[in-house]
């Protein structure tokens, strides 16, 4: 029953997508998850057109659903449509050309510390606890927010922030992130402008069934 509601959920939020939506796929709820993560590509050139808010915001609410363990869900999200803010934001970052061609920039963020009650006292005080688990968490919200814009036909690419510290330092300064939160990735979404193809990954060699 879970995994049926998880599908419909996501097959709710392909569905609902507006001027740059995909065309949708044929077949039952599955077959449309399933070639929507086929098609993920990594778009590095756009039009530079801004995107809508309430599609960012439908983006952003699809990469919250992300798995968290312990549910402590440590992203957070800085998203840059200022275009006027970039150089001093990111400097010499390498995916300058990128950035400036985005409709919008998303800094996922997180943090490496959680503050609440402890599981063993959880009507007791918040306390600082070190989240060990951080890095697993949000992988798993970038591949969210990958796959929604890939739902909504729009383009992205996940340039690493973390753990480079030249990339890291300037991002962190310019947006006042608190010593405990990591830039974790600079995500660019935009108009694609090009004919980026999927890759085409499948490789049975890498299946072991039962033991290597």
């Amino acid at each position: 029953m879970k995994k049926t509601t998880i599908l419909l959920a996501v097959a709710a939020l392909m569905m609902g997508a507006c001027c740059h939506k995909q065309e949708a796929s044929t077949g039952s709820t599955a077959e449309a998850v399933v070639n929507n993560i086929m098609q993920r590509k990594s778009v590095r050139q756009y039009t530079g057109a801004p995107i809508a808010q309430d599609t960012l915001a439908t983006i952003l609410r699809a990469a919250m659903a992300a798995p968290s363990a312990r549910d402590w869900r440590p992203w957070s999200f800085v998203v840059i449509d200022d275009k006027s803010q970039l150089e001093s934001i990111f400097g010499d970052n390498m995916n300058m050309r990128m950035f400036r061609q985005a409709g919008a920039i998303v800094v996922v963020c997180a943090d490496t510390v959680h503050v609440s009650p402890t599981r063993e006292n959880p009507d007791g005080p918040a306390v600082p606890q070190v989240n060990s688990m951080w890095r697993d968490d949000m992988g798993a919200v970038c591949e969210n927010l990958l796959l929604a814009v890939e739902a909504y036909g729009l383009g992205a690419c996940w340039t690493a922030c973390y753990p480079f510290a030249d990339r890291m330092a300037p991002v962190r300064e310019a947006l006042g992130l608190p010593p405990t939160v990591v830039p974790y990735a600079v995500v660019p979404i935009g108009i694609p402008t090009g004919d980026s193809q999927p890759k085409d990954k499948w490789d049975e060699t890498r299946i072991h069934h039962n033991r290597w």
